[in-house]
Order: structure tokens, then sequence, then C-alpha cells
């Protein structure tokens, strides 16, 4: 499958969960709840928790480096949030045109293993992610923007050391998650999330490691067994 193809997958995936979780109503900025949807605010803080996985902080932790996995996590979730940003515009065919022409390289790439001199560098290491978080900060929706919202992303993306195959990897084992928390009672707080002492976000890592090739649909069964077993589920 090419990138476009991929692309055009993960956008029709991102529509059915929105459309799924929050009603067709979502594009016009609410929920079938009534609440109000704000997707660029989402993609703030997600940055946000993003860069709290750097040892930033002054007075705190100034010995630790970089949660580079954790880092990769949070992209996935920015991703989810920067395609419903531009799926209120777009078709998911439309969408996937845009995000694969916007696709650049960034000059700033984190190091794969931390060092004492990384923390000297910490500003640069951290601006594409801030110049994201900045970008979402800004009233514009024009066409020109979004182009430039994404080609930020796909800065971040390269800095991070993603390819785009681990990060399309990624999101279709979070949106399966994510369905599949929703399907089990998430959102009325009837879901558990501790899986034989194991975060379901470890379980699904743990599927994909197993096989890097598994389906979308081959996903939801595998999570759906190791939900029964963990909970007792007949």
């Amino acid at each position: 499958m090419d990138r476009l193809k991929k692309l055009e997958e993960m956008f029709r995936l991102q529509q059915r969960l929105n459309d799924d979780t929050n009603g067709p109503q979502w594009r016009e900025g609410c929920t079938k709840q009534g609440k109000t949807i704000n997707w660029k605010r989402c993609i703030v803080m997600e940055s946000a928790e993003l860069i709290d996985s750097f040892p930033w902080k002054h007075w705190k932790s100034i010995a630790e480096g970089i949660d580079l996995e954790n880092i990769k996590i949070e992209m996935v979730d920015i991703w989810h949030f920067v395609m419903s940003y531009l799926l209120r515009f777009h078709t998911p065919k439309e969408a996937a045109k845009l995000a694969l022409t916007t696709m650049r390289m960034s000059k700033i790439k984190l190091p794969k293993s931390w060092s004492e001199k990384d923390n000297a560098r910490l500003e640069a290491l951290l601006e594409p992610f801030e110049d994201l978080m900045a970008l979402a900060l800004i009233k514009s929706d024009d066409i020109v923007y979004q182009e430039e919202l994404l080609e930020q992303f796909w800065e971040c993306v390269d800095s991070v050391g993603m390819s785009f195959d681990e990060l399309y990897r990624l999101y279709i084992g979070k949106n399966a998650l994510n369905q599949f928390r929703q399907r089990h009672g998430y959102k009325e707080g009837s879901y558990v999330k501790v899986w034989n002492g194991k975060e379901d976000n470890v379980v699904l890592q743990e599927i994909l490691s197993r096989n890097p090739d598994i389906t979308y649909d081959e996903l939801l069964e595998a999570l759906e067994v190791e939900y029964r077993k963990a909970n007792s589920v007949k």
C-alpha cells in the first residue's frame, strides 16, 4: 500500500471514530451532547504533554533524558487531532492529498540516547514542537494555514525520528484501541484500562510487536481476546 492510500485509510478511520464518538455534527464544532470541540486546542495540549517528555524543568529531574517512546506516542495523539481538524474542511481523500504534498524534513533531530551535552541544546530540540503549538494557537483556518500546520507536524515527525510507516502502524493501533475503548464503556466509566497489571496501551504495543503486519480488524479481535482473558468476560 503506498503512502497516499495509507493516508486515505487513516483519514477514513479518524472520520469513523469521530462519527461514532461525537456524532455526525462534530464537523460543526460540537459533540452529540452539545459540548464544544476545539481540535486546535487539543493539538496545543498534546504538544505540551509531549514537551513534558523532555527534561526542560530547571528545578527538577535535571539529570534525566528524554522519553523517546512516549514522545512518539504523543505524536500519534497529535496526529489524531490534526486529522480531525482537517476533516472539518475536506473529505478523507482530499485531506490525504493535502497531507502528502506537505511532507517535509527537519533540520533538528532528537538524539536516540541522551547525554549531558544535549542539555545545552534543549531549547533548539524543543523548537519544532513549540512551533507546532504556536501555530495551533493562531486564529485562522484558510488553506495556507492548514498547509503550514501540516508542514510543521511533518517536521516534528521527522525530528522525532519516526518513519511514515511507523506513524501509520502506531496510528492504526491507537485508533483500534480508541474504538475498542468506546465499545467497552470508556465514556460511561465501565471500561477497565489495566489488564492483568498492564495498561491497555502496553498490551497494544505487545500485540503490534508480535505481528507488525496485523490488519485493523485482526487487531480489534486480538484486543478483544486479551480483554476477555484479563477481565473474565465470557
